[in-house]
């Protein structure tokens, strides 16, 4: 058994939810029945997220229009993927998802406030239009398939916009309700991204949470592997935009795939790999539009190919900040006020480094996030500004972090001076540089506008090209 799950992409429209729909029959009639993860359809959950805080400030217009635009495209999608004989019920039922949108956003315009429980009621929309439309295009296409809201599989804590699931409840409701249809026969299409409470509230699993829910799915079936459908040929030495000569990685492990989502490859949830290590279930990363062509398997231990570094990534829009101070030197507790402030911001900080002196702490985070860090820090560091011990707080913007990533780089000295060395020759200056203490990656801070040549520089002294 598999879970296959596809991005928004490989759903963006009529055509293309007919292709994703022959893969999983090909598969239902060749490997067995398959468990469907489905995303919105591209760009739908933003334009949900812009129309509800549209509505929230009164912006009609902009309100009205997405309106408009989901009744085109998704009753476009309906009659393009429905047997003559299911276009009608399809049609009511996407009509009556759109209306469930726009009374939300009549809600939302009424009390001129958009909570976070409402978000994620608004946000889901996306995933219960597309299910419906894969579920009719799977029949279409000869395959028996019933389509499924993850409210009644996954069960969630109550942080909207970012919960967390229950897997023991969550297992125990996926295995009762999946199961008897795989029995059959039937093909289950779930929508990606959403759950709830145990009381029932619609909650979000974070953007790009489709992922997390197949590999949830996953863990509570004990399934062979989980498919990930994308739009590339799965996991590539670095961005084929911005480096021609990337390659698709045949395997990586656990680790560096969890490294390279975080430093900005967006290929899986950074998520995703948590249930996948506890039951040690492969990810496979497959391209819908060439689904016989190259792909890279995510497994606990991958076989050696002999390279240090595997890929190099990149995260672009970042600010480094630095608090730096003599007083610093010694005291304790600085770090922890540090972060607690730029915490207490519900800012993500993405890399650490602190100069062996202790005068100095810098981390990197979204510029958009710049100025509240900022006011942040200089109230939480007044006492010591106003006696010296911390000299100044600041900013510089427009940087960008490199990371290269590989298991092989563990207990292998030279790394660093190789990295130096290539961009050295290409008179690329290094800000700031952090080690995981894992040893799988070495992430750099460079100028922005330095950071393709950066990646493309890296990319030739480790030969990544083959």
């Amino acid at each position: 058994m598999v879970v296959m799950k596809f991005g928004g992409t490989s759903v963006g429209d009529g055509e293309r939810i007919l292709r994703a729909a022959r893969i999983v029959v090909c598969e239902a009639t060749t490997g067995g029945t398959p468990v469907v993860v489905v995303s919105a359809m591209e760009g739908v959950t933003d334009a949900l997220i812009r129309a509800a805080r549209a509505a929230a400030h009164h912006k009609s217009d902009l309100l009205h229009r997405t309106i408009a635009e989901l009744y085109s495209r998704h009753e476009g999608a309906a009659r393009k993927v429905a047997a003559p004989g299911e276009r009608g019920t399809l049609l009511t039922e996407v009509r009556a998802l759109v209306r469930e949108f726009e009374n939300l956003c009549s809600a939302i315009q009424v009390l001129g406030e958009l909570t976070p429980r409402g978000l994620d009621a608004v946000a889901s929309l996306g995933e219960r239009l597309s299910v419906r439309l894969l579920a009719t295009a799977v029949r279409r296409e000869g395959a028996p398939a019933r389509a499924i809201e993850a409210t009644g599989l996954i069960v969630t804590n109550d942080r909207h916009g970012a919960a967390s699931p229950l897997l023991e409840p969550t297992r125990k409701r996926t295995r009762a309700v999946l199961l008897p249809l795989l029995e059959e026969g039937v093909t289950p299409v779930v929508t990606g991204f959403i759950g709830a409470t145990a009381e029932g509230a619609i909650t979000t699993l974070g953007r790009g949470g489709s992922d997390f829910t197949a590999a949830i799915l996953g863990y509570c079936l004990d399934v062979e592997e989980v498919w990930i459908w994308t739009d590339v040929d799965g996991v590539m030495t670095a961005d084929p935009r911005i480096v021609p000569e990337a390659r698709t990685l045949p395997e990586l492990s656990y680790a560096e795939a969890a490294e390279l989502s975080y430093f900005g490859a967006k290929v899986i949830h950074p998520k995703t790999i948590l249930p996948a290590v506890e039951r040690k279930i492969p990810i496979r990363i497959k391209n819908t539009f060439n689904p016989d062509g190259p792909s890279t398997l995510i497994v606990d231990q991958p076989r050696n190919n002999g390279a240090l570094v595997k890929a190099i990534t990149s995260i672009k829009g970042l600010s480094l900040l630095t608090v730096e101070g003599r007083g610093m030197l010694g005291v304790p507790g600085i770090a922890a006020k540090l972060f607690s402030a730029v915490a207490e911001q519900g800012i993500s900080v993405l890399m650490i480094s602190q100069s062996s002196s202790e005068q100095s702490i810098c981390f990197v985070i979204r510029d958009e996030e710049t100025e509240g860090a900022l006011r942040a820090l200089e109230e939480a560091f007044a006492p010591e500004l106003a006696g010296r011990n911390v000299d100044r707080i600041w900013a510089e913007r427009g940087v960008a972090i490199v990371a290269a990533v590989g298991k092989g780089m563990k207990e292998v000295p030279g790394i660093a001076a190789k990295l130096f060395g290539a961009l050295g020759r290409e008179g690329i200056n290094v800000i700031s540089i952090a080690q995981g203490s894992s040893e799988y990656n070495v992430s750099l801070v460079v100028k922005e506008g330095e950071v393709d040549q950066a990646v493309r520089a890296i990319h030739r002294e480790f030969a990544l090209g083959g």
